[in-house]
């Protein structure tokens, strides 16, 4: 499928795309495009969202992106973007300022409408609506949401939105079920469309990897308020005891991958580490990577055993058949696109999961078929996102040009 070691896959020629209507109206213009989530530095999942959002969207059109970000450095240091604004310490008047000056705002990708931080995430969209800026809400995922408050809020700010995607249906459902009457298209997570990037020189030698042994990748993460219902004593306990039953019965070491390093992922994975009993044979991988380069070391795994979504969708896309641990909606969306069954983390007791790998291993090369031709499909609706941003883009031109703008 790619040079493991490089990350390079076989290039495929991807279709022109076909121009939107009035876009020849358009030409030479610079489009200012304002993208707002969960960027900084915090969630390489999030990196991978926001790094394959403007990369589809400068090879679609002239733009100039603005980021809100929570870490202004971190982001102008891993992406390329004209602007970027510390979105928590802007004043209400300061964030006006900014959005008054866009073309559309975009909110998203990312699991970003929970209960915690609603409020936080949607300051810019009201803004936008008060200044007359398009709003587009772009791959999301919802919940949870039960404060009403929080509901009443979504949903006076994306029944104004002018268009609305989400990764998996149960986002869709949730939307609907809080009263969002707009329409609310299913896509996929933009982060399905990100190429491998080369791994530093060594690297595997520098995290004590031995290239030569078999592989098998773990992710776990934190309970918090986008995932409140994680039994974390329950899962350090699958964990340990599926990465002792990993080493003992497939001879392989396992190489736990934090995708939130500045949070706790490390530590949840020292405590799995810590309860295993073939100690030795696990690893947690401590260098800094880019998303790329975390997709490039996906390949050297047999198989993956994971919570994060993103760690899942690293594995899908390089065609690892992997075992999911279903925290969250997000995470049960992805398995049912895939078409993957398994149930929630807290109904799942160590037998079952071991049972579960036992058999992923065995079929692994069926998994992996599957996975290839499901794969597809499932980024042709990623990219659905970008279509759909550029067609608002070319409609507010439009508009602008009818009124003598």
């Amino acid at each position: 499928m790619e040079d493991r070691e490089s990350g390079a896959r076989s290039a495929r020629p991807k279709p022109a795309p076909e121009p939107p209507a009035g876009a020849a109206a358009d030409a030479g213009r610079v489009f200012r495009v304002g993208i707002s989530g969960s960027y900084g530095g915090l969630n390489l999942g999030d990196e991978a969202i926001l790094g394959a959002m403007v990369s589809e969207l400068r090879a679609s059109l002239p733009v100039e992106i603005t980021v809100f970000s929570r870490n202004v450095e971190d982001t102008r240091r891993r992406h390329k973007v004209d602007h970027v604004h510390p979105v928590r310490q802007l004043t209400r008047n300061e964030a006006r300022a900014v959005v008054e000056g866009l073309d559309v705002f975009v909110l998203g990708g990312g699991g970003i409408l929970y209960d915690d931080e609603t409020e936080i995430y949607l300051r810019e969209v009201m803004l936008a609506h008060e200044a007359g800026v398009p709003v587009m809400v772009y791959a999301i995922s919802a919940g949870p949401l039960v404060r009403t408050a929080n509901r009443d809020l979504v949903r006076e700010a994306l029944n104004r939105a002018a268009v609305i995607t989400v990764r998996d249906r149960q986002g869709r459902r949730l939307l609907e079920e809080i009263g969002v009457d707009r329409e609310v298209r299913v896509t996929a997570d933009p982060a399905l469309l990100l190429e491998p990037e080369p791994l530093p020189k060594d690297a595997l030698r520098r995290e004590g990897i031995d290239h030569g042994r078999r592989l098998i990748g773990a992710s776990v993460r934190e309970p918090g308020p986008a995932a409140p219902d994680i039994d974390i004593d329950h899962c350090h306990s699958l964990f340990a005891n599926a990465a002792d039953f990993i080493a003992d019965r497939l001879d392989a070491d396992i190489v736990f991958v934090p995708l939130e390093r500045q949070h706790v992922d490390m530590q949840h994975s020292y405590a799995v580490l810590s309860r295993m009993q073939l100690v030795q044979r696990g690893t947690l991988l401590k260098g800094e990577y880019t998303p790329g380069q975390l997709l490039t070391l996906m390949g050297h795994f047999e198989l993956a055993i994971g919570m994060r979504l993103h760690f899942l969708i690293f594995a899908a896309i390089q065609g690892v058949p992997f075992v999911a641990l279903p925290y969250a909606s997000k995470v049960t969306g992805l398995l049912q696109d895939l078409e993957l069954e398994m149930p929630p983390m807290n109904d799942v007791n160590t037998g079952r999961l071991l049972a579960n790998v036992d058999r992923s291993w065995d079929q692994r090369d069926v998994l992996r078929r599957h996975l290839q031709q499901r794969l597809p499909a499932l980024q042709e609706r990623a990219r659905e996102n970008n279509r759909l941003l550029v067609a608002l883009l070319h409609a507010g031109a439009s508009m602008r040009s009818l009124k003598g703008g």
